[in-house]
């Protein structure tokens, strides 16, 4: 009988893609029975931005000014430029600089 410690990480990696992949497609399946009203599509563009304050914002408060600094920052140059890749190389740059002077 094989060591099931062997195969342990193996089988959680594939029991987790698998998973990931039936929620993604039952998502698709179930919006394609959904009539997308007004309302609803405004939901779901909104939704994006939800999903990221509600992530960063947490990790922002428990780190203190440097971080909220740096989210501020990222915000800035996403709101006058729209360039994503510009957000994080600003908002990195202002976390180092702030947690190296507070």
């Amino acid at each position: 009988m094989p060591d099931p410690g062997r195969f342990g990480p193996l089988a959680a990696i594939m029991a987790m893609a698998v998973a990931t992949y039936a929620m993604r497609a039952g998502g698709f399946w179930l919006m394609a029975h959904v009539p997308l009203t007004m309302r609803l599509r405004r939901i779901l563009e909104a939704l994006p931005g939800a999903v990221v304050v509600a992530t960063v914002l947490p990790i922002a408060v428990r780190e203190g000014l440097p971080a909220l600094l740096a989210v501020a920052a990222a915000v800035g140059a996403m709101v006058l430029r729209r360039n994503d890749f510009l957000a994080v190389i600003v908002g990195m740059a202002v976390a180092v600089l702030a947690r190296a002077w507070i």
